[in-house]
């Protein structure tokens, strides 16, 4: 789940990793960004997992997040659990939940699991279509009833595009009902197998409509005691951007920029450090732990440290001339390179579209340029501009977004 992490101008420390133990996965999701499925072709052992628990704890670590693929098809998952809880870092689990038995859940209680995050995305069968098999929903749903009944904290994740979007207010219904404590909601970005599928993203203008539906939903669990938070690329500084930033509503957070680099680190399974589990491998990856120790690259590795010195002069287009550019640095790193094939300029913003709307404009994103089809790859859009109530394309799903395959026919 996003962490509120209050120091920006303090010195860079990796106080929350989110670690990718395998890309081995048993979904093969039409949004996944890393493309998961088969494990990389060289993954850490277990032995070298647990000698990294000692650099990141040595390092000021506060909490490690678990995912994959899935984190639980790695053959020491457990056994890292127990290392991180045995150095004093707080341990969470993001997964799709397909595989979480009653007694893995258990497991993962023992071993000290302190808080789970199953990825819901929609409602049964919008989220078997983008989970890509059929059960996934029901699936998921278990897994949150059996991590539950074992005692780890539950929440969800949800990641929103064209054909999730109105299955939100529902869907906030059955998260209620299965007794999670927190939602988080992110844009889907183009990255990996979401960017070979552009009419399932959000257009800039949708926002209009969503961050307001956003933040009526947040305001409405925190009644129910449901805490809803917004994603790193869901925003930013629309009239509704302390409600949906604050912990609860009617606080004043703000987005404080992208942290990675900062407070966050992304490991891939292989060992790659990035400053950010998100960030585009090929960019963004500083070193690998198996040839430099973890301090060395998070210090050294100019490609972790481009956000430690924010500066509007690295932002362009209407990044760069927003009265929130010094604060909000254009918003996320890994989806404004995903739309735009570079940093510092990023149109999913409330703010940008409804400056657009209130000239009577809005902007298209269209894909010029596709991905190559590596784990965290991107293609490149480009924007036109256009009357804000031009006709909106129909939704026009890929033969293979309708058709779901079978769990056997996973790739």
């Amino acid at each position: 789940m996003t962490r509120r992490l209050d120091v920006v101008h303090a010195t860079p420390q990796p106080r929350y990793v989110v670690w990718e133990l395998t890309l081995r996965c048993d979904h093969a999701c039409h949004h996944c960004g890393s493309r998961a499925g088969k494990a990389r072709s060289v993954e850490l052992t277990t032995t070298e997992a647990v000698s990294l628990v000692r650099q990141l704890a040595d390092m000021g670590t506060n909490e490690v997040v678990l995912i994959g693929g899935e984190a639980y098809l790695h053959d020491g998952f457990l056994q890292v659990v127990r290392a991180l809880r045995a150095a004093g870092v707080r341990v969470q689990v993001t997964t799709g939940g397909r595989g979480v038995t009653i007694e893995l859940a258990r497991a993962m209680a023992d071993a000290g699991v302190q808080g789970a995050s199953v990825s819901i995305d929609g409602l049964e069968e919008t989220h078997d279509r983008m989970r890509n098999a059929r059960g996934s929903f029901r699936a998921g749903l278990a897994a949150l009833r059996r991590l539950r009944d074992a005692g780890v904290p539950i929440s969800a994740n949800t990641n929103v595009n064209r054909l999730n979007r109105h299955d939100l207010d529902a869907l906030y219904g059955r998260l209620l009902a299965v007794g999670v404590s927190a939602w988080q909601i992110q844009i889907t970005a183009p990255l990996g197998r979401a960017a070979d599928r552009p009419d399932m993203l959000l257009q800039p203008w949708h926002l209009l409509d969503l961050l307001p539906r956003i933040a009526e939903l947040k305001r409405r669990a925190h009644t129910d005691g449901v805490r809803i938070m917004a994603g790193n690329n869901l925003g930013y500084f629309g009239p509704e951007e302390a409600d949906l930033r604050s912990i609860d509503p009617g606080g004043s957070d703000h987005f404080q920029g992208c942290q990675a680099g900062r407070h966050i680190m992304g490991i891939e399974s292989d060992g790659a450090i990035k400053g950010c589990p998100s960030l585009q491998s090929r960019h963004y990856v500083g070193g690998n732990v198996r040839s430099r120790d973890l301090q060395s690259i998070w210090n050294d590795a100019p490609e972790l440290a481009f956000n430690r010195k924010p500066a509007v002069d690295a932002l362009w287009g209407f990044c760069k001339s927003c009265p929130f550019a010094a604060t909000c640095q254009a918003g996320c790193t890994f989806t404004a390179h995903a739309l735009l094939g570079r940093r510092g300029n990023n149109p999913y913003c409330h703010y940008r579209a409804r400056d657009f709307a209130q000239r009577g404009m809005r902007e298209r994103l269209t894909l010029v340029e596709g991905a190559k089809g590596a784990p965290f790859d991107n293609g490149r859009f480009t924007i036109m501009i256009e009357p804000l109530d031009a006709d909106e394309p129909g939704l026009r799903e890929p033969d293979e977004l309708v058709q779901i395959r079978r769990p056997h026919g996973l790739v």
